[in-house]
């Protein structure tokens, strides 16, 4: 059983329709950002109001210069533009900074005019590429966002090109994906499920030990010494304060830089916000009723149009879905790659991706009808692979599928007992008959795991920080709406932008009226008015 705790990086569709291509020759969509590039909008620099002094005993971080160098190895997505990246060296323990240091890797995509700054951004996880994102920021950002600020990706501590939890090869990266125990039907005993988890936190576990070469690695990749990173980071380039996107799980970094800096913080958007004060049964309860809630809008939008395999109503289509599932547990579907048939997990995982953005929908129906109607897995393998960075040559180009737990319970203590975990599980299945089985248990998996958060779970307030704008989904399946609305409450200076739309997260995809908030925002620092919903995509 295959456990997932936590929301995945944003991306766009290049991926996706590369692997449409690989394998059927059906035509690519585009994806670029909807906005109303002629709104006027002048930019004005990010003005430190209270900025904080450098922490005792860092100085020689903070003070370090940074060598940006033409990047080395593959092609960047946009060859009309230029990419430099650098690394720094950051303390591995922040409360033994004399100790031993690690590298955190930046990639930054200049501006296209004067820059008012650097915007760093973050694409969730927790575990994914800022180095990766910066790449196709031409299909998220704006243009005028991408000609005032130097864009800068990072890969946080443990993740990418930084210093790095390795923990699998390639091939059992790929074992460990396909592997499953049972399909949305099969009813496993609760003593199964707790053996099964606790059985995968232990070789995960095994693996990570053996194979992270940097001794303590694993017990100083939380989210408050990311955020510490961040900071120096900031300083590093120059930048008093810091102006940042980050989205899912780089809504809590965010909040959690601003809640150690605050008189740091320039122009912070949190979009698909993380509410601070959940435990981590909590988070994948929410996430357990808010993707049956999107597979079900997906059914719906998809009986509503043309070749969808899926008849009858709303309920009837999602039990095609799952009996489809059900079918792949037991009697996996070939593919073009003889040692790869669609399993369960990927098929589980194909579906589950595909929910996180309305556009992906297409795909999806392409990848159901090639399964139901021809007994084939070949699209739902090639967009499960596209959607975990898996290479055609079979390697990863990123290590999110194995740092994320690692992350995770250092971020999120245990809590409660097996009873109480169980009574979740329950909890989560009720809500999501599809999916809530492989979303139990996240606390056993964490008491198992030998590195254990000692962070407490409360709300954040950042006081005396600058503005900051908090976006919320109405239909976001991986960070469900109220979760925004609860992180612009506790923020002492929170203003919450609602879109009525469906998938994971909205700027870069939500049309004019969320691109020219948040756009205005970065550019001039005024937030839009309080209450403001966008609605549609127009």
């Amino acid at each position: 059983m295959k456990i997932s705790t936590r929301s995945r990086a944003v991306r766009t569709l290049a991926s996706l329709s590369a692997a449409l291509l690989a394998c059927t020759g059906l035509a690519a969509c585009n994806y670029n950002i909807t906005s109303a590039e002629s709104t006027t909008i002048a930019p004005t620099p990010v003005v430190a109001t209270s900025p904080a002094p450098v922490p005792q005993g860092l100085d020689s971080f903070y003070s370090q210069g940074i060598d940006w160098q033409p990047c080395e190895g593959g092609q960047n997505a946009d060859q009309n533009v230029a990419f430099t990246c650098a690394t720094i060296n950051v303390p591995l323990d922040y409360e033994h900074p004399d100790g031993q240091t690690i590298q955190i890797a930046l990639k930054r995509r200049a501006a296209g005019h004067q820059a008012i700054g650097s915007l760093f951004i973050n694409p969730g996880g927790p575990g994914g590429s800022g180095v990766n994102l910066v790449e196709g920021v031409g299909n998220l950002l704006s243009q005028r966002l991408m000609d005032s600020y130097d864009v800068i990706g990072f890969d946080p501590r443990g993740v990418g090109a930084s210093t790095a939890v390795d923990c699998m090869t390639d091939a059992e990266v790929d074992a460990d994906r396909a592997a499953a125990d049972a399909g949305p039907n099969d009813k496993l005993t609760d003593e199964q499920v707790q053996e099964s988890v606790t059985s995968h936190a232990e070789k995960l576990e095994s693996q990570c030990d053996a194979n992270t070469h940097v001794e303590g690695l694993l017990d100083h990749i939380d989210t408050i010494s990311a955020a510490r990173d961040l900071d120096v980071m900031r300083a590093v380039v120059g930048d008093d304060v810091l102006s940042y996107l980050g989205y899912s799980y780089g809504t809590y970094l965010g909040a959690t830089y601003a809640e150690l800096f605050p008189g740091n913080v320039g122009r912070l958007v949190l979009d698909g916000a993380v509410d601070p004060t959940l435990t981590s049964g909590q988070i994948s309860l929410g996430q357990a009723a808010g993707f049956e809630n999107a597979l079900r809008a997906y059914v719906e939008d998809c009986q509503r149009g043309k070749n969808c395999p899926l008849t009858g109503d709303v309920d009837n289509g999602v039990k095609q879905i799952q009996a489809l599932l059900d079918l792949t547990a037991s009697s996996p579907l070939p593919t073009n790659d003889a040692k790869r048939p669609l399993t369960y997990s990927l098929a589980e995982n194909a579906v589950l991706s595909l929910l996180y953005d309305d556009q992906y929908w297409q795909y999806l129906t392409r990848g159901l009808d090639e399964a139901m109607n021809q007994g084939k897995g070949t699209i739902l393998l090639a967009l499960a692979d596209a959607l975990a960075s898996r290479n055609e040559d079979g390697t990863y180009s990123s290590n999110s599928s194995e740092v994320i737990n690692a992350i995770n319970c250092l971020d999120y203590p245990v809590e409660g007992d097996t009873a109480s975990w169980q009574a979740e599980a329950h909890e989560m299945e009720q809500a999501s008959p599809t999916f809530g089985a492989d979303l139990g248990y996240p606390e056993l998996f964490c008491q198992v795991w030998d590195h254990k958060s000692t962070r407490e779970r409360k709300p954040i307030h950042a006081s005396g920080a600058a503005p900051i704008l908090v976006i919320g989904t109405t239909g976001d399946p991986a960070t469900p709406y109220p979760w925004a609305e609860a992180l612009a409450e506790q923020l002492d200076s929170g203003r919450l932008l609602t879109w009525e739309g469906n998938g994971h997260t909205a700027y870069g995809r939500a049309g004019d009226c969320v691109t020219d908030a948040v756009d205005r925002y970065l550019l001039t620092g005024e937030l839009p008015q309080e209450g403001l919903t966008c609605k549609g995509k127009n």
